[in-house]
């Protein structure tokens, strides 16, 4: 364990779960000292900064793990909304930071073995002594507009009546307008304008960051890529498709095209 004089938030993950107080209600991330015969396990952690004074480290378990009784372990989906804000924000930092510290133990020049940089967020290969911070993906997310049509999508990997904005990673030398235009255009065969950035949301699945726009449609009729799109439509307000739920940026763009048209028609 931490060596520490104050009491500190756990973030404890096991298999892309977080644990947390279920004998709580709304549940609560547990402190150090309440999760009983687990905290042996808690020994090589990372501090992921304070939350109103209150440090907050994340460790991860084995998969064989049993959660203390009166906890459990949840993904971020289910305790979106559940969570306080701040330590849902916590939660996705955790989930990043040790889906990373899983996926480079070793070093990607000379395949050694890495150990934690001792003074910040890093993984050092003590042969080579080539650094490896955090990894993040950018990809763009974005909702085109056709009048009072909004373009949504189905990927291949989609359950058959979910249907989306279109998504895609950034590839080296882009801008993020480039790869709006570019997916856009590979995915469903239009061409936009008018883009606009919207916001952003990190998404640890396994370590995005979305990118949100708007756009709106200049040329050319849908005609799907058949492989990462399986079908896409314009719909009105009044129309729409099952839309992801609230935890995604991607509904939050959805949300903002139907405000915007429930305005105009109000």
């Amino acid at each position: 364990m931490i060596e520490r004089k104050d009491a500190f938030c756990l973030f404890v993950l096991r298999d892309q779960k977080i644990l947390v107080d279920t004998s709580k209600q709304p549940p609560q991330i547990p402190m150090e000292g309440t999760a009983g015969a687990l905290e042996s396990y808690l020994t090589d952690g990372y501090s992921l900064g304070s939350q109103k004074g209150i440090a907050c480290y994340a460790f991860a378990v084995p998969r064989e793990i049993e959660p203390p009784q009166g906890m459990e372990f949840l993904g971020l989906r289910k305790l979106f909304g559940l969570l306080s804000e701040d330590h849902y924000t916590m939660a996705v930092k955790a989930l990043g930071v040790m889906n990373w510290d899983r996926t480079h133990r070793f070093c990607s020049t000379c395949g050694s073995k890495t150990r934690k940089h001792p003074a910040i967020l890093a993984k050092q290969c003590d042969v080579c002594g080539h650094t490896m911070f955090p990894r993040i993906s950018p990809a763009v997310i974005v909702l085109v507009e056709r009048g009072n049509n909004a373009l949504l999508a189905r990927a291949s990997r989609f359950p058959d009546d979910l249907y989306s904005v279109i998504a895609g990673f950034v590839e080296p030398g882009e801008t993020l307008e480039d790869v709006v235009r570019r997916e856009i255009r590979e995915e469903v065969g239009i061409d936009v304008k008018d883009v606009r950035y919207f916001g952003s949301q990190p998404w640890p699945y396994p370590d995005s960051l979305m990118i949100a726009f708007t756009a709106s449609w200049s040329a050319g009729e849908i005609n799907i890529d058949n492989e990462e799109i399986v079908d896409a439509k314009w719909f009105t307000i009044d129309n729409l498709p099952k839309i992801p739920d609230k935890v995604s940026i991607a509904r939050s763009l959805i949300d903002w095209f139907i405000e915007k048209h429930q305005r105009e028609t109000s």
